[in-house]
């Protein structure tokens, strides 16, 4: 039965969750001018690994990318599903502590950190657990509830908007490529678009449909970029952590019974990551069972929680997880390009009649 609504949905959601948050401070810090130019170059490559991804997993149509990897041969599965396996875990230790950090800011500042961290992985290791249908399902029924409050915030956002701001349009000077800060906005262009290659055997989809949910996101990251520049200018964003969160907590409508409309937007935001986090767990899980095969995948989803769990604890501040995030941007480039490459020249070897040896 044709999934496809729920892939496209899912796509959107955890898109969204990982776009509003780090992604425009990375931007307003990797260039002062022409924002645009960064971002479109990021979407370029966004488009075009998907649809690369995508070509070569309709050579394997009963087949998730664990599977792809392991009939290669034992140097496919080193070279690529290995890496895989530790980018994934390394997304949630980041993800668990980051946005643990995030939530405690805005909302829970009297909390203690690995409290937070501890209800937001165990939200994330029950759905990871219960299984991929669950996790998706969950997904479609979150949407329903969540995304039109989270659309109506993305629209009233243009409220304090100077669209003299957005000028000057076209900037010659392309420094930003020279900028590590700019390759981490990557985390938000090629996050999660792997995980297509994990539920085709379980939930099948259309590829026309993930191509229209790719399309659907492209003008958030520009929204996200520039409402805020044009609501407080390039300046004083640059000095913001979180600069749509900013703008968001700026919005004033005297028609609207709630105080602040940021509280919905991000408890919104963060329900989509814990979706996130859900999906990567499991994903985990599934790489390691290749290596373990215990009867049980639900086990290693729980030890790894517990693992991730540990690892998180030993962050001690923001500056650490930025520089964990820096270290983890090679093994993420090198992920994000080479699985979808891989994926693509092993379907056209098996189309050839070729092994890998």
């Amino acid at each position: 039965m044709d999934k496809s609504i729920q892939i496209t949905v899912f796509y959107i959601l955890t898109h969204m969750g990982l776009i509003f948050f780090l992604y425009p401070a990375n931007i307003i810090e990797s260039t002062t001018a022409a924002h645009w130019i960064p971002i479109c170059i990021g979407l370029f490559v966004h488009i075009l690994i998907v649809i690369i991804y995508l070509t070569g997993l309709q050579f394997f149509p009963h087949k998730d990318l664990v599977s792809i990897y392991t009939a290669s041969g034992a140097t496919m599965t080193f070279l690529f599903l290995l890496p895989v396996g530790v980018y994934f875990l390394m997304i949630n230790i980041i993800a668990v502590r980051a946005y643990s950090e995030i939530i405690m800011i805005i909302f829970l500042s009297k909390t203690p950190l690995w409290a937070i961290m501890g209800l937001l992985l165990f939200s994330a290791t029950y759905l990871a657990y219960k299984g991929l249908k669950a996790i998706f399902q969950t997904g479609l029924i979150l949407a329903i509830l969540v995304l039109p409050l989270i659309l109506f915030t993305i629209v009233v956002s243009f409220q304090n908007v100077d669209w003299r701001y957005i000028y000057p349009i076209w900037n010659d000077d392309f420094s930003f490529f020279n900028k590590s800060v700019y390759y981490k906005s990557f985390f938000a262009i090629g996050g999660s678009f792997l995980f297509l290659g994990f539920v085709h055997p379980v939930l099948p989809y259309r590829p026309k449909m993930v191509l229209l949910s790719v399309i659907a996101i492209l003008p958030l990251f520009l929204i996200s970029v520039y409402v805020p520049i044009m609501t407080f200018g390039q300046a004083t964003s640059s000095n913001f952590l979180f600069p749509y969160v900013m703008t968001v907590d700026a919005i004033q409508l005297s028609w609207l019974m709630f105080n602040r409309v940021t509280m919905f937007f991000l408890l919104g935001l963060v329900i989509f990551i814990t979706l996130f986090m859900a999906l990567v767990l499991w994903k985990t899980a599934r790489i390691m069972h290749a290596f373990l095969p215990l009867r049980n995948q639900g086990l290693l989803v729980i030890l790894l929680a517990i693992f991730i769990f540990s690892c998180a604890l030993f962050i001690s501040d923001w500056k650490e997880i930025e520089m964990i995030f820096g270290w983890n941007t090679p093994l993420r480039f090198y992920v994000v390009f080479g699985v979808p490459l891989s994926v693509l020249i092993l379907g056209l070897r098996q189309t050839k009649g070729e092994t890998t040896p």
